[in-house]
């Protein structure tokens, strides 16, 4: 598992496995709310089903700091 997070967008990336490759995530389930609808989930599924990466909109309201100063920088594209 790795996460990223961009402080500007408060947005988090959790990969699961390696690094998703371009077009490797073939379905997207968009817009779960959380609890108290204080942010939004998207989670990417390849192409058999196998859920490859979770992103999280107003991260910062939604995980723990100590978890947002622990991940990387998102990378490019």
């Amino acid at each position: 598992m790795d996460l990223t997070y961009d402080a500007e967008a408060d947005a988090a990336y959790m990969t699961l496995g390696g690094p998703i490759a371009p077009g490797q995530a073939a379905q997207q389930i968009h817009s779960l709310a959380t609890p108290g609808n204080r942010g939004e989930v998207t989670l990417d599924f390849d192409a058999e089903g196998r859920l490859l990466g979770v992103e999280v909109l107003n991260a910062s309201a939604v995980l723990a700091p100590d978890l947002l100063d622990g991940a990387g920088p998102p990378g490019p594209g």
